[in-house]
């Protein structure tokens, strides 16, 4: 298996994931906390989008998914591409508001598709890149993309967790 099936079969499993989190649920539950202060599904699940849009696209140099349509309405929001949730507390969580779950996974496919298109094109060498120097080590292409991947990979956890709450009540 090459770096590209490797990497592009890691990531082509959220969307699944996110499916399962979020399908069939009305708004007022993807919106709904599974305790005072916690985080909802909506929430969970359009951060590790925003989270994976940030990244793929800093790393290609082009501007976010979420700046370039119509993404931010449908979630109550502005499209605002340093926000992706990151540092949110309880009153920042109920501001985003999907309208409906097919806008949650719309946009999460948007940003797959671009990351598919990405990882299509890496190369083994390109893995060894140095992409961000703040950290000792510098982090290459390598680190950022399993870190991207780890984090939504949580992410797409909690929202399934987080959703079974919700239904039992």
């Amino acid at each position: 298996m090459d770096v590209n099936d490797l990497l592009t079969e890691a990531y082509d499993r959220l969307p699944d994931l996110v499916a399962a989190a979020v399908d069939g649920l009305s708004p007022e539950q993807l919106r709904q906390p599974p305790a005072p202060g916690a985080n909802t599904v909506g929430w969970l699940v359009w951060h590790l989008t925003r989270i994976q849009d940030h990244g793929v696209a800093d790393l290609l140099g082009e501007e976010q998914i979420w700046v370039t349509g119509d993404w931010a309405r449908s979630f109550g929001l502005t499209a605002d591409p340093d926000d992706t949730g990151f540092g949110y507390g309880p009153e920042q969580v109920a501001t985003v508001r999907p309208e409906n779950g097919q806008v949650l996974l719309d946009y999460h496919a948007a940003v797959v598709d671009r990351t598919r298109r990405y990882l299509r094109g890496l190369r083994p060498a390109d893995l060894d890149r140095v992409v961000d120097l703040n950290w000792d080590p510098p982090v290459t292409l390598g680190v950022r993309l399993v870190s991207l991947l780890d984090d939504d990979l949580q992410h797409a956890g909690q929202a399934a967790y987080v959703r079974g709450l919700v239904e039992r009540g």
